[in-house]
């Protein structure tokens, strides 16, 4: 059993073999949000590549198969903070979150310092708000973002 949980619990960056497990995650994580707009596939793919192969992005994931996904950019804040970096997309299959998903957390914030981010950026959904677990990681609310459908 111990290995078995080692092997479910590790964070590592996603290789090609994950791309499909992948792709099911985003699903996933789209359905959850609730987005207006349908599911893509292969932007999904996209996505995944663009975050697996660039030396300025980090697609994380948990798991043998993978069952989350953290997925981040790192870039010159606009307003000349520093180097950030930003989640694009975090999801934890529902029956696998916990202590998981905040080794999956930690695993991003050490990226971003690694490429020298001064600071790191995540988002919280309406339907799965995840703020004071933030707040308590050290995070603070700078802005809340709304989107309507035109």
């Amino acid at each position: 059993m111990g290995q078995e949980k080692r092997k479910a619990d590790l964070i590592r960056h996603a290789t090609a073999s994950d791309r499909f497990a992948v792709i099911r995650l985003l699903r996933d994580s789209h359905a959850a949000a609730g987005w207006t707009f349908p599911f893509q596939a292969a932007r999904a793919e996209a996505l995944f590549k663009r975050h697996a192969e660039s030396p300025d992005a980090c697609c994380l994931v948990i798991g043998e198969p993978a069952h989350g996904v953290l997925m981040a950019t790192a870039f010159d804040h606009p307003f000349g903070a520093g180097k950030m970096a930003k989640e694009t997309v975090w999801f934890v299959a529902p029956d696998a979150r916990g202590r998981a998903a905040l080794l999956m957390l930690h695993a991003y914030e050490d990226w971003a310092r690694s490429l020298g981010c001064v600071v790191a950026g995540m988002a919280s959904l309406a339907t799965n708000d995840v703020s004071r677990l933030y707040e308590r990681r050290g995070y603070r609310a700078i802005e809340t973002h709304f989107l309507k459908p035109l």
